[in-house]
């Protein structure tokens, strides 16, 4: 609808932005930190390593007053597993707890609230080397991970997100980096098996943190994207009603209700792969009663009928990916895309937002949307790009126009605050309000500039969006 009554954002928003340990810290095996995944893996050809990043882990006060000059009022941030459980489980690392209450502290000395992700894609190599996510052990794991979490910074934290991403996880591990399926027979049955065990990970966390932390609120913070169909033809109709169900309703069905979505368990009897059950499980499931939903925004997904038999093909986060006899990507022809490819939809964001109110009826925040670019310093140390101001102030406008609807927003922070290594694509995919003076293996200086979108935030965040 044409919105003529518009409403304001509410005082108590929290403008920020979002980065994840590993992409970030650098320092990934000192100070007592053991190896993660992504420590281990092997890297895209000609993408850079994880070992310093953004050394956000030594320059972390740097980094947090230029926030804090933009005029940040929460800083999302994951907290590496292995840097607080060096093996997973066992011994706790007091260096790693010493660097995370640091950068607490420094948080709330600007009065910038912590938004905390628990877990994002950093799995520690110890506890996948013992059959990560497909061992039903570490659902207590991931719960003792969060028990340590909550003793530590409980008395600071008041916004916790459980696991980033999840259904990317499922979906697009082989291409960010997270799983490896050679050998698998099934993958269905191993993939979502392994969804099954985080699922129940996150409901018992949920659970946990109100019964530890009574002040605080928790949610989780899928990938959520939207699908069209790709024309109104009835089976393409159906083909997105499939693909949202596997892509998104899947994962927030059972963390608002406990409950598996019908469309996709009829999917998995499909495809032979419906997770074991334990008995107790569908119980816990329904304890878990987050407070509010984070969620990742990009674009939109397109949809077409496919009635064919073969493999699947993949795609990460935001690129088409097709499921024969399911649903089929495509192509929609009436968006831009990026430098790398991924679509632009800012009226998707406002129908993503009304979707997801509709159904759920919590509270929501951006935990990140961005745009990712070839960013370029110039000689006298300036960064314009004006694309990525375009592309968050037609974003932000959906918001304003969705909270006008009635849509209950309680946050923005897009990705990402300072540039940082992109799941699968590098350095070179720069996102961030703070440029870093680095390159994909050349780490010059690593000086902070302030990109020109850097400026243009800070006025955002002090209008609370009445200049965009």
């Amino acid at each position: 609808m044409v919105i003529k009554k518009t409403k304001k954002i509410g005082d108590d928003f929290l403008w920020g932005a979002s980065t994840s340990a590993y992409q970030v810290e650098g320092a990934n095996l000192i100070d007592g930190k053991g190896p993660s995944v992504q420590d281990v893996k092997k890297v895209p050809e000609g993408t850079s390593e994880l070992d310093v990043c953004a050394d956000f882990y030594h320059r972390y006060k740097e980094d947090i007053a230029l926030m804090a000059e933009m005029g940040f009022r929460t800083f999302r941030f994951s907290v590496a597993w292995s840097r607080i459980l060096p093996k997973g489980a066992g011994e706790v690392n007091p260096k790693g707890i010493a660097f995370y209450n640091n950068v607490i502290d420094e948080c709330l000395k600007y009065g910038i609230e912590p938004l905390i992700t628990m877990f994002h894609f950093d799995l520690p190599q110890a506890l996948e080397e013992q059959g990560g996510w497909s061992r039903r052990g570490i659902i207590d794991d991931f719960v003792n991970f969060a028990k340590v979490m909550y003793e530590n910074f409980g008395d600071r934290v008041k916004y916790w997100l459980t696991i980033n991403e999840q259904n990317m996880l499922t979906l697009a591990g082989e291409v960010i980096g997270t799983c490896n399926l050679q050998g698998v027979e099934n993958k269905y049955k191993k993939l979502y098996q392994e969804n099954h065990h985080m699922l129940l990970a996150q409901a018992k966390a949920m659970k946990l943190c109100h019964d530890m932390l009574p002040g605080a609120k928790i949610g989780p913070a899928p990938n959520i994207s939207l699908v069209y169909p790709a024309t109104c033809k009835p089976k393409d109709v159906l083909a997105a009603q499939n693909f949202n169900a596997i892509r998104n309703w899947l994962y927030l069905d059972m963390a608002v209700y406990g409950e598996y979505n019908h469309l996709v368990w009829h999917f998995l009897e499909e495809h032979d792969a419906v997770p074991d059950i334990e008995p107790g499980d569908m119980d816990i499931m329904k304890e878990g009663h987050p407070d509010f939903i984070g969620f990742n925004y990009y674009s939109t997904a397109t949809v077409e009928w496919d009635a064919s038999e073969g493999e699947a093909t993949l795609g990460d986060q935001q690129s088409g990916a097709a499921e024969p006899g399911v649903f089929r990507g495509y192509a929609n022809p009436n968006l831009l895309r990026t430098e790398f490819g991924w679509e632009i939809d800012p009226d998707g964001f406002r129908a993503t937002m009304r979707e997801m109110y509709s159904r759920y009826r919590l509270p929501m925040i951006v935990t990140e949307n961005g745009l990712g670019a070839y960013d370029k310093l110039e000689a006298d140390g300036k960064i314009h790009d004006d694309y990525r101001i375009e592309y968050l102030r037609r974003h932000i406008e959906q918001i304003k126009l969705a909270v006008s609807e009635g849509v209950e927003m309680m946050g923005y922070c897009p990705w990402s605050a300072i540039d940082l290594i992109s799941t699968h694509e590098g350095m070179v995919k720069r996102y961030g309000f703070i440029y870093v003076n680095r390159d994909e293996f050349d780490l010059k200086d690593m000086a902070r500039y302030r990109k020109d979108s850097f400026y243009w935030y800070k006025k955002v965040i002090e209008t609370n969006a009445e200049e965009l």
